[in-house]
């Protein structure tokens, strides 16, 4: 069977006049609830985030669940699917995985209201979203929302039997402090330390953070606090990083295969991180953009 040719598109977030208008702009025509592209081995490839922050939620998941139920498209899960997935379901306890407080609600309210709008409900889209897979691999390359970590994708594929998390492991996957809920966590939201004691800073919700996030593809002995972070959120100067602080001395290899993921909000001029290391967010939900993507190649599976 022919090469499939994949365009990787980072974090859409209810943002579907952009998509649409990436779509057009890579070739893909619409067909009714369809985008085609008239290379019939050429699909694409979406990292997850397609709801949240911006008004379109709905339509964003209408267009990506068409898709890709229709062949047409790949499409993984990000944070803020497996987040409503848990905002949505209840646990042993009868309370919601996912606590319904003022900060996950926030978090969440541009897809209530759309739902609303809509006049549907979340359990609409809650068997696509379970049948997404939290990373992707083939022969050339591969696609994870946050972190390729070759430990935690190892355990996930061993405890949930491929790449996909089962329904009856979601509770199990957010409680803090299980093997589960630390390898969800880094794979869909990425690997963490924290700031030296006394320094802290404000994320883009305007909450207040001791850690930062790590670039995961850099060898954390080589690198100081802002060697290490993704971004210029806070400044540590050239300190270096406590090894107790350090979970583990694993990083993404420059040998490794080509990896693609979303997630962080980066901003300025789209460029790689290294030749092998390319993240495809650029806040397209903070008046940012949609980066254009970088196609590759693999065998259909």
């Amino acid at each position: 069977m022919a090469d499939i040719q994949y365009d990787l598109i980072g974090d859409i977030h209810g943002h579907v006049l952009e998509l649409r208008q990436l779509l057009e702009k890579l070739g893909y025509r619409e067909t009714g609830e369809s985008y085609i592209h008239p290379d019939k081995n050429r699909k694409p490839l979406f990292v997850g985030d397609y709801i949240d922050r911006g008004e379109e939620s709905v339509e964003v998941l209408d267009l990506v669940m068409h898709m890709e139920q229709n062949g047409r498209a790949r499409a993984l899960m990000g944070n803020h699917e497996y987040n409503a997935l848990c905002f949505h379901s209840t646990g042993s306890s009868g309370e919601p995985l996912r606590s319904h407080n003022d900060k996950h609600i926030k978090q969440h309210e541009e897809t209530l209201s759309a739902l609303d709008r809509h006049a549907t409900s979340f359990s609409a889209y809650r068997d696509w979203l379970f049948s997404l897979p939290l990373f992707y691999e083939d022969d050339e390359f591969r696609a994870v929302h946050a972190c390729w970590d070759d430990t935690r994708i190892a355990y996930l594929r061993d405890r949930m039997g491929g790449s996909r998390i089962k329904e009856s492991l979601l509770e199990e996957s957010a409680q803090r402090g299980s093997e589960l809920y630390e390898a969800v966590e880094i794979v869909l939201k990425g690997r963490e330390i924290d700031l030296p004691d006394g320094q802290f800073f404000y994320d883009k919700d305007g909450h207040i953070r001791y850690n930062m996030r790590i670039r995961w593809w850099e060898n954390p002995v080589e690198s100081t606090y802002n060697g290490l972070r993704v971004k210029p959120d806070c400044d540590c100067g050239d300190m270096p990083v406590p090894r107790d602080l350090l979970p583990d001395l694993w990083y993404y290899k420059p040998d490794q295969k080509p990896v693609f993921f979303g997630h962080y909000w980066l901003e300025g001029q789209p460029a790689l991180f290294r030749e092998n290391v390319c993240c495809l967010d650029y806040s397209v939900g903070k008046q940012g953009t949609l980066l254009q993507p970088t196609p590759g190649t693999a065998s259909q599976s």
